[in-house]
């Protein structure tokens, strides 16, 4: 399989069906203006893009450590953090360039980031696992399985006792449900009545062992145990997920209810890049997902059938998109690199603000 060839979207030769039913219809999209919806698909091809630059940059060793690509999961981003409000904030684990990009993240130093250049959103020094924008409400980009959630339950927990009408929406994969952390948060959301979702973007596989074979019963089913409200959806349309986030969000917002929801979405690549695509699973599989469900085209085909989207609108969109990823690595490679000094700033708040320090001793040794 060709390095793009699982996620490259063709205007003209469609198969993904069109998004049709209740979820088209729901208030939260039938109020969307017809620029909004481009804004969503235009969203949704920028992350399509950066990843396949990212890609390839990867392969041209511009990039060390780790890769986890969101080709194929584009609409559970966008569709999420579409319907962010003033006091919604958002958290997740490592595969964070999709979320990044969804909350309004510039692509330039999401690039810098990951060729480690001081550019970068977290000065290239915490890679493609830990991209940030506090600005935005968005926490991260965190590296360790199932970490993120507790520190997503914060993050609502702030929000109450701050009295603020909003919701913190904490992603995971569905490798992390088994984590202790995760059901210990789960716990205090429900017992403590936090305005938090706990999303799972189920993709199917924990790195390279089905969900099948590594979990035990219906995931948001599991929210039962905790006297939470649960919902699934099809993390391939858009419009779907717009729909179906929405009633947990008002929820969180309005009653501050905590739920968990499952998204059942696909990754056409491997858990990162560094692992290979097809040997847990068959490249019939990869491609009739993207034949039938690939998120864009679902979309895309939709916004055609409602006359929204053109064909030379889409190729318009999509040359932009390129164009922008292009110039995002072309940013990150003149870049520079943070120097030897840096390693000590952005450690300890004191050391970076020492007019106000209050502690006695040394802070860093050779």
């Amino acid at each position: 399989m060709s390095n793009t060839a699982a996620s490259a979207v063709e205007p003209k030769r469609a198969s993904a069906p069109a998004a049709r039913g209740p979820a088209t219809s729901a208030p939260v999209n039938a109020a969307l203006s017809r620029d909004a919806k481009i804004a969503l698909f235009r969203t949704m091809l920028r992350i399509r893009r950066f990843e396949e630059r990212s890609l390839r940059a990867y392969q041209a060793k511009k990039i060390g450590g780790f890769l986890h690509l969101y080709i194929g999961q584009e609409a559970v981003a966008v569709g999420c953090c579409s319907l962010m409000g003033k006091h919604d904030h958002v958290i997740t684990a490592y595969r964070d360039h999709g979320h990044a990009i969804a909350v309004g993240m510039e692509l330039n130093p999401l690039m810098a980031e990951l060729y480690g250049k001081s550019t970068g959103c977290s000065k290239g020094k915490g890679g493609s696992m830990h991209y940030f924008a506090p600005d935005k409400n968005y926490w991260g980009g965190h590296g360790i399985v199932g970490g993120q959630i507790p520190l997503g339950a914060g993050l609502a927990y702030g929000l109450k006792y701050k009295g603020l009408k909003g919701a913190a929406m904490a992603f995971m994969g569905d490798g992390a449900v088994n984590q202790g952390a995760v059901h210990e948060a789960y716990n205090l959301a429900a017992l403590w009545s936090l305005p938090v979702i706990f999303v799972i973007e189920n993709n199917g596989y924990s790195m390279g062992t089905s969900q099948a074979r590594s979990s035990a019963g219906e995931l948001a089913k599991r929210a039962e145990g905790y006297g939470m409200e649960h919902g699934v959806i099809d993390g391939h349309d858009l419009y779907e997920v717009r729909a179906g986030m929405d009633k947990f969000l008002r929820a969180a917002r309005e009653e501050s209810k905590p739920a968990v929801v499952e998204i059942r979405t696909y990754r056409y690549r491997g858990h990162s890049v560094a692992d290979p695509d097809n040997t847990y699973r068959s490249k019939v599989e990869i491609e009739e997902y993207r034949r039938t469900k690939d998120p864009i085209q679902v979309f895309q085909n939709t916004l055609l059938v409602e006359g929204v989207l053109t064909d030379a609108l889409i190729e318009q969109i999509d040359a932009e998109a390129r164009a922008e990823a292009e110039t995002a690595a072309e940013f990150a490679e003149v870049s520079p690199y943070p120097t030897p000094e840096d390693i000590q700033s952005d450690v300890y708040w004191e050391a970076d603000n020492p007019s106000q320090r209050k502690s006695h001793g040394r802070l860093f040794f050779d």
